[in-house]
């Protein structure tokens, strides 16, 4: 069974291309023209063992706003897509991953219903090199928005603003991965007493 996402989006603003294998070897090819967020894609694809390949021109000559969002959308968008019917899937999931000082703890549910929670530490550097830390909630938003999935993000210390932001990659690549794991003793198994997800 290929359980692989492919989104292409084109707007005004930006081209974006995206494909996603869940069942890949954490092999990455990310071009985004930021380079803390291609970065954090890096560790999205390795920490997740999904093979993640993402080709983004954007309006960069504005600022970085665009070009990340477009890429989440289209990112959460072939995430969903690659889970197709979710048969089998382990559904729910959580990770704690340690960056040095900082902390985060990320739990999942693929539910088919988008919702956000997220909290990191006050008074984070605004800026790591191009990438404004502000974006990180709403790359995490607007993936959610496209994944269909329950999103809980809780970073509850840290110094260093590139430490936060990145513990939280590591943490969503490996709650992701683990939810949508298959589950040898759930095959053939929709993991919802509504029997869809």
């Amino acid at each position: 069974m290929s359980r692989i996402g492919r989104v292409e989006r084109t707007t005004k603003e930006t081209s974006v291309k995206v494909e996603i294998d869940l069942d890949g070897t954490g092999k990455t090819d990310i071009h985004t023209g930021v380079g803390f967020y291609d970065h954090m894609l890096d560790q999205l694809g390795r920490h997740g063992f999904f093979d993640l390949t993402v080709k983004t021109d954007g309006d960069l000559h504005i600022d970085t706003h665009h070009t990340i969002e477009d890429t989440s959308l289209a990112l959460g968008h072939a995430f969903r897509q690659a889970l197709g019917d979710k048969v089998g899937i382990r559904r729910f999931a959580d990770a704690s991953v340690p960056l040095d000082e900082a902390l985060a703890q990320v739990t999942v549910d693929l539910s088919g219903r988008p919702y956000l929670v997220h909290t990191e530490p006050a008074g984070m550097a605004p800026m790591i090199g191009s990438y404004d830390t502000t974006m990180t909630r709403h790359i995490l938003e607007s993936f959610v928005a496209q994944a269909q999935i329950a999103l809980h993000v809780h970073v509850p210390y840290g110094r260093n603003a590139h430490h936060i932001v990145e513990c939280q990659f590591k943490a969503l690549a490996r709650a992701l991965r683990y939810a949508s794991e298959l589950d040898p003793r759930a095959a053939g198994i929709i993991p919802s007493t509504k029997g869809a997800l």
